[in-house]
């Protein structure tokens, strides 16, 4: 079972709980569903607001999955670990020194991946697992690392930190980029046993639990949002990018243009949603974007996010529901 360390401390003038633990990247996709939370760059941390039931709360959350211990000898500003104690005052500089080994990638690396034209989302998450296999065998020239060590790396991975089928996969695709494609070394001369793809129902929301959540959000622009990605299957991404003229009202349907693969497609639009639309359009006239930010600009996908997890907050609902969720619930 996997263990968080929680302490009660006053962040920004602000009560918050600290979540303290070990880099794993499936963890920190579930802190990002819980509501208020942030990181600090300052603590080297996630933090949630504090309640006085903040562990019974996060028990429920995690369904009891992951276990919860709280630091009673936390005076002097330390945080407990099983293997030492870090000084909050010298977090901040080992945050420094973890980002200065990250960022320590061939410049050619990124410089492919852009030629390339490879997604800005695609490009920070493969700068950042290969950055990572780099700092594991530091002291060594990445042009001058063996398969043998590459395996090892992954070995590592998987048994050490117990890592899911999809990162794996995501730092093999970040290691056989800069080797096949910025190197140019053969497919041949470096091949890697790859894992099969877990096969997981993905969670779902119910139409009742959809309009409960619809009922919470009473501004037209964020219900038009909301409906909007449910109802045509949009990815967040797809949501914000949309413009007003990939609106066809006569054929009641939606261009979507550079999804996932960099590829177009058109969504139904349903005769409910069009007309919500046609309301919101009258009252907040978008130009270019079809939702807009306050300066006119894209609205932003962190928006979108909140606007969401405030309205599930309010229903009560306790599934571990995210703004993608919605995408997974919808019915063609």
């Amino acid at each position: 079972m996997k263990i968080i360390r929680t302490r009660v401390t006053t962040h920004n003038n602000k009560k918050r709980v600290l979540l303290i633990f070990d880099y794993d990247h499936d963890l920190i996709e579930k802190i990002k569903e819980l509501p208020g939370r942030r990181w600090s760059k300052t603590l080297n941390c996630w933090h949630i607001p504090y309640q006085k039931d903040y562990l019974a709360f996060l028990n429920d959350r995690f369904n009891n999955e992951i276990k919860f211990l709280t630091d009673e000898n936390t005076n002097n500003g330390y945080l407990l670990n099983k293997n030492a104690k870090i000084k909050l005052e010298s977090l901040k500089e080992h945050k420094n020194i973890s980002k200065k080994i990250r960022t320590e990638i061939p410049k050619e690396f990124e410089e492919t991946l852009k030629l390339k034209r490879y997604s800005n989302n695609t490009i920070k998450s493969y700068k950042s697992h290969f950055s990572l296999f780099l700092s594991h065998c530091s002291g060594h020239d990445p042009k001058e690392i063996t398969d043998h060590q590459i395996r090892e790396y992954l070995l590592y991975l998987v048994n050490k930190k117990k890592v899911s089928t999809s990162y794996q996969n995501q730092a093999i695709n970040s290691i056989k980029f800069y080797y096949e494609k910025v190197l140019g070394r053969k497919t041949s001369t470096y091949y890697l046993q790859r894992p099969n793809k877990e096969k997981k129902i993905p969670l779902v929301l119910s139409e009742e639990d959809v309009t409960k959540i619809l009922k919470q959000i009473k501004n037209l622009k964020h219900r038009c949002i909301i409906c909007l990605i449910y109802s045509a299957g949009l990815r967040l991404g797809e949501l914000v990018d949309l413009k007003v003229s990939d609106i066809d009202s006569k054929r009641k349907t939606i261009t979507v243009r550079g999804g996932k693969g960099k590829k177009d497609r058109i969504s139904l639009l349903s005769k409910t949603v069009l007309e919500l639309l046609r309301t919101y359009y009258q009252e907040y006239k978008p130009k270019e974007w079809l939702f807009e930010g306050q300066k006119k600009e894209r609205y932003s996908k962190r928006s979108v996010q909140k606007i969401f997890k405030s309205a599930l907050v309010k229903t009560k609902i306790k599934k571990h529901a995210s703004i993608h969720t919605l995408r997974h619930s919808f019915v063609s």
